[in-house]
């Protein structure tokens, strides 16, 4: 099987590049020129949230433009944020699912086969929080818009973060499990895997860490792999939230190791996607990113 290498275009918005943002268009004859052969999607304004493309015509042309390039589009990141439904009662929770299904349609009328989604209720965890009513609200969520993306035709995937509710390892398999359907899986990303598994940060309660590291969160989660972000990790986090992003060769992730955990644990797309969320220069790293993992997959055998 080969190897397809796409970007998550959020890099180019957040941050740094939130008050000057890279254009889709920019972005695509970039990853063009290097080689690219695809882009993760990111939900956000000025990319590609559904404001911005309210009707089909809209969205085929987005997508055509990518295609110009010779661009695929292999994921998509939905703009979710502004409803914490785990946290933020009834009403929340309707807006939450309303949006889901809008980023959905985005995904439908561009032909995007996977959507990507988190539990959107940030750490530390709020005074009054009840863990097991908290637990069923997402589970029962994640149920129903698991179940929309599969009459769709999308992958659901939950990509979980140590600024997010229910980030210790045993939570992530639990998830996957209490939810019980196919058609959610998991969003695996190097750096979460990290400061979740090895570092436990922001956890709720006693921490939980792995002794043995990586690798063994992976065999934890075999068959439950739906999509894969890669990127180093120095351990620490962005803002106290979010992990750093950090450069390939700047962290503490042994990717000759990783990358064949990641297949033996049954992921087995072409696809795999560069995340340089919230690093200042994304835009500057692209290309030695790009050129870090063509080296890595050919030392593998894999390209």
């Amino acid at each position: 099987m080969g190897v397809k290498l796409s970007i998550g275009t959020w890099a180019y918005t957040f941050g740094k590049y939130a008050d000057n943002p890279i254009s889709m268009e920019e972005v695509a004859e970039r990853l063009s020129e290097l080689g690219f052969d695809g882009l993760s999607l990111g939900g956000f304004k000025p990319h590609g949230h559904p404001d911005l493309y309210p009707k089909r015509k809209d969205r085929k042309k987005l997508v055509k433009m990518f295609k110009r390039h010779g661009l695929s589009i292999n994921s998509y990141a939905a703009d979710l944020w502004d409803y914490p439904f785990a946290t933020g009662g009834g009403e929340t929770v309707d807006k939450f699912e309303e949006a889901f299904d809008r980023s959905l349609e985005m995904c439908v009328d561009c032909g995007i086969p996977i959507i990507r989604f988190d539990t959107v209720t940030e750490t530390p965890y709020p005074k009054d929080f009840e863990y097991d009513r908290t637990w069923d609200i997402v589970v029962e969520t994640f149920k129903k818009i698991s179940a929309r993306a599969k009459k769709a035709g999308v992958l659901a995937t939950w990509e979980f973060e140590p600024g997010y509710i229910f980030n210790k390892p045993s939570e992530i398999v639990k998830m996957v499990q209490d939810v019980s359907d196919e058609n959610f899986r998991l969003l695996v990303d190097t750096c979460h895997v990290q400061t979740c598994a090895v570092v436990g940060a922001k956890q709720w309660g006693k921490r939980e860490v792995l002794k043995g590291g990586q690798l063994e969160f992976y065999e934890m989660v075999k068959g439950m792999i739906g999509d894969v972000h890669l990127i180093d990790s120095d351990n620490k986090l962005h803002d106290d939230h979010t992990s750093i992003h950090a450069p390939f060769g700047e962290g503490v992730i042994d990717f000759e190791e990783v990358v064949p955990a990641i297949r033996k644990a049954g992921f087995d797309s072409q696809w795999w996607t560069i995340d340089l969320c919230f690093w200042p220069d994304a835009w500057e790293i692209t290309e030695a990113s790009k050129l870090y993992l063509d080296g890595l997959f050919t030392r593998l055998g894999m390209k």
